[in-house]
């Protein structure tokens, strides 16, 4: 990219903590612009900010519920103030509290499937509107899980069940907005060494588990942030439609 160019400008959300905060770092250390949301994170977003941001090339927190009805167009409207948007990294969600189906409260339950999949859907969908009619290549990023293989049994089937469901958001709508030059693909991660364990009620769950990942070992978070960052360079330029599992072998 040509220094004296405008940095082109990619939404993260849940862009503060663990992956969301390893992708965000990435994507800016590769040039790009960064418009990243987060619910309550508000000194890890000021950080964040204090450490990226330039004019030239910024890097700017906004606080919201990615739920919430206005999101996707409050999302695209201050993403678009910092410059031209050309992709869509929809990172955040939640696990609920591990444990088997039994004890799933409707509340949780609601909650898994308001952020893991009608969120990205919806902001999916107005990507697909704002971008419509560009000729220039656009990308969305998914972010899924081994969970949607797996199905997490006696963990958290229901959060399984979307990122299966954002798996097949992913290739319905890649085969849809290719003539629109609108790369749709998604990440898969397989356990990863972050604190959504410990949100999810069992913080040494990453390293408890590595014993049945054929790597033995949790992933990083930066290892998933490298797939994110080509599936937006040039050199996945005819990928599209994608599941890239980053699992240690599972």
């Amino acid at each position: 990219m040509n220094a004296a160019s405008p940095a082109p400008i990619v939404i993260v959300t849940g862009g503060t903590r663990g992956i969301g905060r390893s992708i965000v770092e990435r994507l800016h250390r590769d040039g790009h612009g960064i418009l990243f949301t987060h619910s309550a994170s508000d000194d890890d977003a000021n950080v964040l900010e204090a450490e990226l941001h330039r004019p030239a090339q910024p890097c700017r927190g906004l606080k919201l519920d990615v739920t919430a009805d206005d999101a996707p167009a409050r999302i695209f409207a201050a993403a678009e103030e910092l410059g031209d948007v050309v992709a869509l990294v929809n990172n955040d969600g939640v696990t609920g509290r591990i444990g088997p189906i039994h004890e799933l409260a409707d509340d949780d339950l609601q909650r898994v499937v308001a952020v893991n999949l009608l969120a990205p859907v919806r902001l999916c969908r107005e990507a697909a509107r704002r971008w419509a009619g560009r000729a220039a290549r656009s990308t969305i990023v998914n972010l899924s899980s081994v969970a949607a293989r797996t199905g997490s049994p006696g963990e958290y089937v229901a959060y399984a069940a979307t990122k299966a469901a954002l798996e097949t958001l992913t290739i319905g709508l890649a085969r849809e907005l290719a003539p629109a030059n609108i790369h749709v693909n998604a990440v898969s991660p397989g356990t990863i060494d972050t604190t959504i364990h410990a949100k999810a009620g069992q913080p040494d769950r990453a390293w408890r588990v590595a014993e049945r990942i054929p790597l033995k070992r949790p992933g990083q978070p930066e290892e998933i942030a490298g797939a994110v960052a080509w599936l937006l360079s040039a050199d996945a330029s005819y990928v599209t439609g994608s599941i890239v599992n980053v699992s240690g072998g599972l």
